[in-house]
């Protein structure tokens, strides 16, 4: 059998040493300024010819309300509001509410994937504060919060299973199995936990919010408590996943090249199933599986300026898109656990840094998109991914279509 190498925390000491420590400050506050605006029109015909007096243009629907969301330069919004609702072709202008719904989670002002205000933070184990990044330098989940949240999409993390006394992702978690060589499927290693968190934990008034806070997940333990599984037993999980009504199969994982998890992946695949898998931490193009494989879209890893992840494997000849990777929140076992003992992460919540962070942000992307669009194939969720993925600086070199955009892909 091939030992799996684990494609994660390996890159915890490279990843920590490329980040610009700062003099903590704690969670920046939230800005009132979105860029955007919601506006409903009485008289649909005028409506471009009433934005373009403004210098904006129409933007995508909002479900079946009618509604449409105008992107507007930052710091403009009250008074575009204020001159838009005298005109009598508007019903309505209203802010778009991007926070009010998601700073309950505690640690959400810390997620800059998911929404980034340019904040500053220092890690729960307080041994870290990553300096301010780029605004806006995110995959606009809460923006595609306001199109789905999931509808029960499950999502299988096949991984180091997920940790049973986490009541912030392990209620999310409908199934469970071992493939490993441990004897239960309690997460002691901490990989998996940290991974299904950032695709689904629960949005409530404490810790984190996932990506596809409506999604739901299928723990499959593939890597045993030290982190080490086999090809036969990720193959073993993919079956599991694909046999149980998976959507999307997450593998923040890796693994030299194999016939038989080529096999599974194109199994998986031809069952309309959409497999992602992270790039890899070693910093240069080599090719790792099952990310390598054509039917799996691979992962790059950002940082929270948009720029390539200095520990994150590239190439646009065989890596699809990136993702955030550098100084994730999310969620940890509350028991001790391998890579909490060996990179001071604190149990409950901390940070994680590796392309199997940015992983399972595309894939709860995935879920999202198949949520939005009905009859939706795996084919078209791919595809749908890849096209509206922001083309930021690295697309073309590092990796083929982009930074993975959560908003763009549910509409």
């Amino acid at each position: 059998m091939k030992k799996v190498v684990l494609a994660s925390f390996a890159a915890v000491a490279m990843a920590l040493g490329a980040i610009t420590l700062a003099a903590p400050s704690g969670a920046a506050p939230q800005t009132s300024g979105t860029g955007q605006i919601i506006v409903k029109f009485r008289d649909t015909v005028a409506a471009s010819g009433v934005l373009r007096q403004h210098g904006v243009s129409e933007g995508a629907g909002i479900g079946s309300t009618g509604a449409r969301l105008i992107k507007v330069p930052a710091g403009k919004e009250s008074q575009l509001i204020e001159a838009l609702s005298r005109n009598p072709a508007v019903e309505y202008a209203e802010p778009d509410e991007l926070v009010t719904a998601t700073t309950a989670d505690q640690y959400f002002p810390r997620q800059y994937a998911l929404q980034n205000n340019g904040q500053s933070f220092t890690n729960t184990a307080s041994t870290l504060t990553v300096a301010g990044g780029k605004a806006d330098a995110d995959v606009d989940a809460v923006e595609a919060w306001s199109v789905t949240t999931g509808s029960g999409i499950r999502v299988a993390v096949l991984d180091s299973g997920v940790a049973t006394d986490n009541p912030d992702i392990s209620p999310k978690v409908v199934l469970r199995a071992n493939f490993s060589s441990s004897a239960t499927d309690e997460d002691n290693y901490g990989h998996g936990t940290h991974v299904a968190g950032i695709v689904a934990a629960t949005h409530n008034t404490s810790g984190v919010a996932g990506v596809c806070p409506g999604c739901t997940i299928l723990a499959g333990k593939v890597l045993n408590d030290s982190g080490v599984g086999s090809s036969s037993g990720l193959a073993n999980g993919i079956n599991w996943a694909v046999n149980n009504g998976a959507k999307v199969i997450n593998m923040s994982i890796g693994v030299q090249a194999s016939r038989t998890l080529e096999t599974a992946v194109k199994n998986a695949w031809s069952k309309g199933v959409v497999l992602v898998a992270a790039a890899g931490n070693g910093g240069n193009q080599a090719k790792i599986y099952p990310g390598a494989y054509s039917n799996v879209i691979a992962v790059a890893a950002t940082d929270n300026t948009d720029a390539k992840a200095s520990f994150s494997t590239y190439g646009a000849s065989w890596v699809d898109v990136a993702a955030p990777g550098a100084n994730v929140y999310s969620t940890f076992p509350n028991h001790t656990f391998v890579i909490g003992t060996q990179n001071k992460r604190s149990f409950g919540y901390d940070v994680g840094n590796g392309t199997s962070m940015s992983s399972p942000i595309v894939a709860a992307t995935a879920a999202l998109a198949f949520s939005s669009h009905p009859g939706a194939t795996n084919t078209s969720v791919r595809a749908n991914i890849e096209s509206t993925a922001d083309k930021i600086p690295g697309t073309g070199t590092y990796w083929t279509h982009g930074r993975v955009n959560a908003d763009k892909a549910v509409r």
